[in-house]
């Protein structure tokens, strides 16, 4: 009877997959072979188990045998996942487009190898505390994984763990608004854009010389419009860095919400910084990327696709901390990583379909007559 009803979970979780992706497992290399896997199925399922579940290869290839799905060694596994990282990274390629999030990169970028850049921690299977901090890089367009460090868990989020080409665009969160991490990416020929850390450091009027202060100019602004000034960034290390601030404000629903996150998150200071919890209604964009090419609108726009895919990275960070990740070679760790990013957007489509769309919770196989 627990059989049957794993087999009734596992047909629920394939009605989620785009369609094509048995025969994507062919044409993309995933399904080479069909000694010990009998087809596309059972491998995606019992890949399932190590990439979702956090299983160690060799408790993975039992429980592939206990569970009657493949009959295979965690050596032979291991070289199945590296096979498995292009077709990862299509099905959670599709699974974007089924949530209308379009990864054509527009023609304004062509000269941009635009790339996404996150980090995480990593625990050992029995540790205690965090073992490893995962810094990765994303082309934003083609979801391909391009870089990954693996570091001590102190060793912070930082534009300068990455590697830099002249023509890369490099987008982070707050946590990478430092401006050493952005001279880095500018030393290298690179462009950056960040949401603005508030007193990261100091801003200054590029003509005048004069401080900069921020929230005046902010208050001018109106829902629906993007506002833009030019500004410098000074540090006692650093010569002046020029940027460009994009800004747009939030609704009245999307900042009270904001100033409630933040709230809770400040809970154990004394006092709260009331200019701080004002900046919250506002997306304050930092950017070196040149007006004349790149129109405010267009930053805020970019910022907005790389956020669409922020759900993505949320869950997949809350995902990562249950695994191993296989650190033998790059091959293994690029496929872990797709591999973790498809769970991801195939648990929010679950979570989606559940909670918005029908009674029963998932995507019936059919057409409407």
């Amino acid at each position: 009877m627990k059989w049957k009803t794993h087999e009734e979970n596992w047909r629920v979780i394939k009605s989620f997959l785009p369609k094509g992706w048995q025969e994507q497992a062919k044409e993309l290399g995933a399904l080479t072979r069909q000694r010990k896997v009998k087809n596309a199925s059972d491998l995606l399922r019992v890949l399932l188990i190590h990439v979702a579940d956090g299983c160690s290869l060799r408790e993975t290839a039992a429980r592939g045998r206990q569970g009657r799905i493949s009959d295979i060694s965690d050596v032979a596994l291991l070289k199945r996942l590296k096979g498995s990282s292009e077709w990862f990274r299509w099905m959670a390629m599709q699974l974007l487009r089924r949530r209308g999030i379009g990864l054509k990169k527009p023609s304004w970028l062509s000269g941009y190898n635009v790339r996404s850049v996150d980090a995480s921690t990593v625990s050992e299977p029995g540790s205690t505390g965090t073992d490893w901090r995962l810094h990765y890089s994303l082309e934003l367009f083609g979801l391909r994984c391009d870089q990954f460090i693996l570091t001590e868990p102190n060793v912070g989020e930082s534009f300068k763990n990455f590697d830099m080409g002249r023509d890369d665009l490099i987008i982070g969160d707050r946590a990478y608004g430092r401006l050493q991490g952005l001279w880095h990416v500018r030393r290298k020929g690179g462009e950056f854009l960040v949401r603005l850390r508030n007193k990261a450091f100091p801003l200054y009027n590029p003509k005048s010389g004069k401080n900069f202060h921020l929230l005046p100019q902010l208050r001018k602004s109106k829902v629906g419009q993007a506002g833009e000034w030019m500004v410098e960034a000074r540090g006692k290390k650093h010569p002046p860095l020029p940027m460009r601030l994009c800004v747009v404000r939030k609704s009245k629903a999307a900042a009270e919400e904001a100033i409630k996150r933040a709230r809770r998150e400040m809970r154990k200071q004394e006092t709260i910084d009331p200019e701080t919890l004002e900046l919250h209604r506002f997306v304050i964009l930092a950017t070196s990327l040149p007006s004349k090419n790149v129109s405010a609108y267009l930053v805020t726009e970019l910022y907005r696709i790389r956020w669409q895919i922020e759900i993505a990275f949320k869950r997949l960070k809350s995902i990562m901390g249950l695994g191993h990740l296989p650190k033998s070679d790059a091959a293994s760790c690029r496929a872990w990583l797709h591999g973790k990013l498809f769970v991801a957007l195939l648990v929010q489509a679950i979570i989606d379909e559940g909670r918005f769309f029908s009674p029963w919770g998932y995507r019936l196989n059919g057409r409407a007559s």
